[in-house]
């Protein structure tokens, strides 16, 4: 599997996540991974691609708004923000940006 997600011809959009953790895991690994499970399974989905240093991006690709609304507002994810403020986050962001155009090799 590509770790660059293979995405439609635009337009599409990107949720752009961007945090800084604190050093509790508290399952935090599991749950992330159940996230990018549970995501895949969301219509609308397109693809997600992920890295972490000392700042974490995850952009997460969909076709529309609506699909967007629809993941934020899943049961299990819910939960899953709520321990994110709760226990993993020190910092977060949430950017939502409508791609035009993409390019690539």
């Amino acid at each position: 599997m590509s770790k660059i997600a293979q995405t439609p011809q635009a337009p599409y959009y990107a949720v752009i996540f961007t945090s800084t953790r604190t050093d509790d895991d508290n399952g935090y690994g599991i749950t992330a991974q159940r996230m990018v499970e549970l995501a895949q399974q969301q219509p609308g989905f397109l693809g997600i691609e992920s890295a972490r240093e000392d700042v974490g991006i995850t952009v997460s690709y969909w076709q529309d708004l609506p699909s967007i609304r629809a993941w934020k507002s899943n049961t299990e994810h819910l939960q899953a923000q709520k321990k994110g403020r709760s226990d993993w986050y020190d910092a977060f962001k949430v950017r939502i940006a409508k791609v035009e155009r993409d390019y690539g090799l």
